[in-house]
């Protein structure tokens, strides 16, 4: 008796531009025009992508955390079809700090193939750019927004390396209120609006990026970098890094 192996489709995990649209890869917009279907964050800021590579007729399913259970039963319904599928987020990598993993575990579970379309990441374009010691970091991600966020960064701060989170305008000037609480003599730095016309990277103490945020410069997604090291001490702790 002969089973016939069933032919499923595969998902493509697509980084995308962080903003700057000329930021996206060659592999990535190959694989946007051969798909047939796209799941996104938001189908509107997709098709803004689309519009621009010139990439029309898609399939676009609507994928967030609100509608994840519904989202992974569709997107595996068509997989099991054999049509492929491009995930993608607003902007970056997928799955990092973005809703993602619930579908990953079910794919492998059903051993539908996954393949990752690596390109644009805010951790890794911050830290391309960062002046403190990144030999060694933990990435954070969101800190809880509301409980557990003071116990959260409290852990953290035992590791003793240079943490990496993500922050909302909403709730900067309150991280950096935790920070001092927890290490008031860490050293920051902050890319905020990132590949954007209004991009820009600062370094400094808590006291100082207060002093600099605070002047109406909340606007956008921020990525920090937090070294536990003041700025008296960092001199030697890079020089221990550059042995490396």
């Amino acid at each position: 008796m002969h089973t016939e192996l069933l032919h499923t489709g595969t998902l493509y995990v697509v980084a995308t531009p962080l903003g700057n649209l000329e930021d996206i890869t060659l592999r990535a917009i190959k694989t946007l025009k051969q798909v047939e279907a796209i799941a996104c964050e938001d189908t509107r800021r997709a098709s803004i992508l689309l519009k621009h590579l010139d990439i029309h007729g898609k399939k676009l399913i609507s994928y967030h955390n609100y509608n994840e259970p519904r989202a992974i039963g569709q997107i595996i319904a068509l997989l099991e079809e054999g049509v492929d599928v491009a995930l993608t987020t607003d902007a970056g990598t997928p799955i990092i700090s973005d809703p993602g993993y619930a579908m990953l575990h079910a794919l492998h579970e059903r051993q539908i193939p996954v393949i990752p379309i690596p390109g644009p990441s805010a951790v890794t374009a911050a830290l391309s750019a960062c002046p403190l010691p990144v030999n060694n970091f933990f990435f954070a991600g969101f800190l809880p927004h509301k409980k557990g966020r003071k116990s959260r960064l409290e852990q953290l701060a035992q590791l003793q390396v240079s943490l990496v989170f993500y922050e909302s305008p909403f709730r900067i000037m309150k991280l950096l209120d935790e920070l001092e609480a927890v290490l008031p003599d860490a050293t920051l730095f902050i890319g905020r609006e990132m590949t954007k016309i209004h991009e820009e990277y600062r370094t400094g103490t808590i006291e100082e990026m207060r002093q600099l945020l605070a002047n109406g410069k909340t606007r956008g997604e921020f990525v920090v970098v937090v070294h536990p090291a003041g700025k008296k001490t960092l001199k030697s702790v890079e020089e221990d890094a550059s042995h490396y």
